[in-house]
């Protein structure tokens, strides 16, 4: 990241810290709640001890000798990571790894009877078909006789605060209303994020996905709106390759989102058949690259990951695991400027995302002031204030 002073990579280490909650608190939730889900057999169990085990008292052991991404993860660092505690390596890291070899424990990777379930299924599926999604369905119906400017700010609005619904968050989180007199949006560059996607402007959007269920569904619906209305003429929809994050969407989480679009009554409908078609015809492609797994910034981008971008009319980043990844998982000072941290992004960038997560940047002292002074770190990690934050300087270039 060019031009821009350090700032300390966060670690888990510190009692009482969030880091250090979600691992020690919150993934021995997330195996016990798994465990519960699936009538696993006995060598799931023993392996889902042992993890339980591992990640609380012991260290990180390396990925069996026959894991298909075994390289993969060596190039991601973990010959200097194994033998040390969970909780003394980067966060980031550290969380990615959990997630890894808690599909290992249930025997994701296969071979065998368990090949390719996805653990946390059931928790997506019983939060896309819960009713509040047909509560949130029915109002599109409300916003077919706006203005197309009224329903794309509503569109974008409700991708943004969709990361509420975000299942791993919410296993330790309380409460999501914003407190006042702290703002609910701490940055908005919502007009920088539209300047760049005019009407009739046909360019090309990346979208890369955070979580599946009630939140994929309105990344979709913003997808379908800027297809229609001639802002966007195709779309990349980048989502994971495997499970991860309990919540993340994967292609699987794609169609189940589709489907539920496309059985629904009224505008709905509508939305899902147009990207349905959408699909078929190319000009909406879904992507699950390797690294959209890795433990690592966004400022090690592999190549053919970085050409895409940079040919992107605007990449949309979407949620707090994506956002630590753009500005890199750091403790900046929340007033270091976001164009800076995202200096080194190959094309015109925005994110989009609820807080849940120590890391910010991009604030005006005014605001973090008041935030602090509301809500002392809460405000970091509560999921009660969001932002919408766009570095367009490649894009000022390019012309």
């Amino acid at each position: 990241m060019p031009d821009t002073p350090s700032a300390p990579v966060i670690l888990g280490d510190e009692p009482g810290s969030f880091p250090h909650s979600v691992l020690a608190e919150r993934h021995p939730a997330i195996i016990r709640q798994v465990r519960e889900a699936f009538p696993y057999g006995p060598g799931q169990h023993r392996a889902l001890d042992e993890l339980l085990k591992s990640c609380t008292e012991g260290v990180i052991e390396p990925l069996p000798g026959d894991a298909v991404d075994r390289e993969r993860w060596h190039a991601w660092g973990l010959d200097d990571h194994v033998g040390r505690s969970w909780f003394d390596v980067p966060w980031l890291w550290s969380e990615s790894y959990f997630y890894r070899r808690l599909l290992d424990a249930v025997g994701h990777f296969g071979p065998g009877a368990w090949q390719g379930i996805d653990p946390f299924r059931p928790f997506k599926r019983a939060e896309l078909d819960a009713p509040e999604t047909d509560g949130e369905l029915a109002a599109l119906d409300a916003l077919q006789d706006r203005p197309e400017r009224e329903r794309a700010r509503a569109l974008l609005h409700g991708s943004l605060w969709g990361n509420r619904a975000d299942l791993g968050f919410r296993l330790s989180a309380t409460g999501t209303e914003a407190a006042e007199p702290a703002p609910a949006l701490v940055a908005d560059d919502s007009e920088a994020l539209w300047s760049l996607l005019p009407p009739s402007g046909m360019g090309a959007l990346v979208l890369v996905a955070d979580n599946a269920g009630r939140e994929l569904v309105p990344d979709l619906l913003l997808i379908a709106h800027l297809l229609a209305e001639g802002r966007i003429g195709r779309a990349v929809l980048h989502v994971k390759p495997y499970p991860y994050y309990v919540s993340d969407a994967t292609t699987a989480d794609v169609v189940d989102a589709l489907r539920r679009l496309v059985a629904a009554p009224g505008a709905a409908a509508g939305y899902g058949r147009l990207l349905w078609t959408a699909m078929a015809d190319g000009r909406l492609t879904v992507r699950a690259h390797p690294f959209s797994c890795a433990p690592l910034p966004y400022a090690d981008l592999p190549d053919d990951l970085r050409t895409d971008f940079a040919a992107a009319t605007l990449t949309i980043v979407k949620g707090d695991l994506n956002y630590r990844r753009l500005v890199g998982d750091r403790l900046w000072p929340p007033t270091t400027p976001f164009d800076q941290v995202t200096a080194y992004f190959p094309g015109p960038v925005a994110a989009l995302r609820t807080l849940k997560s120590d890391v910010i940047t991009g604030l005006t002292p005014a605001t973090e002031a008041a935030l602090v002074a509301a809500e002392g770190r809460r405000w970091r990690t509560g999921g009660t204030h969001a932002l919408i934050q766009v570095n367009a300087s490649r894009h000022a270039q390019r012309k």
